[in-house]
């Protein structure tokens, strides 16, 4: 991951944005608009506008950015070493256990002040 925050601004990147959001607008107000059209020719308009959208931005320098940050992370998910079936049901019958000695332990602590207290305040519970 590269640690430059710097950028330049491009004249072009704010006309670049300004008809990206044109985009993500034409695609709410059409859909919205268009609503005697079948579900499935407005869907395709909106996934089309949307991709026009986020093909629009990538071409700004922050999308450049933005898509050399996803590469960079896909390499690091590639590194990372999952844990197997067994390990994973391990770990999470663990969890349960523990979780469930800790509600008994809890539940016990509970019962012992419920029971304090009503001695000290002079209920008899």
């Amino acid at each position: 991951m590269s640690a430059n925050t710097g950028t330049t601004s491009n004249p072009l990147d704010s006309l670049k944005w300004i008809i990206a959001i044109g985009f993500l607008a034409a695609a709410v107000v059409g859909n919205y608009m268009l609503g005697t059209v079948p579900v499935a020719f407005r869907a395709m308009g909106v996934i089309v506008l949307v991709l026009l959208a986020g093909g629009t931005l990538a071409t700004t320098i922050r999308g450049a950015q933005f898509l050399g940050f996803a590469k960079e992370s896909r390499i690091e998910v590639r590194k990372v070493v999952w844990p197997t079936r067994k390990e994973a049901t391990h770990t999470t019958l663990i969890v349960l256990l523990a979780t469930f000695l800790v509600a008994l332990l809890l539940w016990g602590l509970d019962g012992i002040l419920v029971r304090v207290v009503g001695f000290a305040a002079g209920m008899g519970i």
